[in-house]
């Protein structure tokens, strides 16, 4: 009986994390570190971030990030860097949108570069499309 209650909150632990991480909808493929840093618009589409590299070179925050498609079926992802300072807001006149096809079962790695050195956190908005 003892152990049923720390299982039962560790079940409403996890059904919290859930719901905050279904609010992102993203793939559970993707480890939630990731996935705190993914702004996902609609599904997630079997599209799923794997790993998401950030370093710090010359004063500037770089990053690389592993998409890859769960699916048999080619996605088209459109997705843009949103680059924050120490407080939240939003650095830089922000990027485009760009667009890339991830085939089935297939895996791309997109990149960018921050546009200042106050950049120190990122945000990686994506929109995957349905077929």
């Amino acid at each position: 009986m003892t152990f049923r209650i720390p299982l039962a909150a560790a079940g409403l632990a996890l059904l919290a994390l859930a719901g905050g991480a279904s609010a992102q909808q993203h793939d559970p493929a993707t480890p939630l570190a990731v996935a705190s840093k993914i702004a996902l618009r609609g599904e997630a589409n079997e599209i799923a971030v794997r790993e998401m590299r950030i370093v710090r070179k010359n004063d500037i925050l770089v990053v690389q990030a592993d998409m890859a498609n769960m699916g048999r079926t080619d996605r088209t992802v459109f997705y843009r860097f949103k680059w924050l300072d120490n407080v939240g807001n939003q650095v830089g006149d922000g990027e485009s949108w760009k667009q890339m096809t991830v085939l089935g079962l297939g895996q791309q790695t997109v990149k960018s570069v921050a546009p200042t050195g106050a950049a120190v956190d990122l945000r990686l908005e994506m929109n995957v499309e349905p077929r």
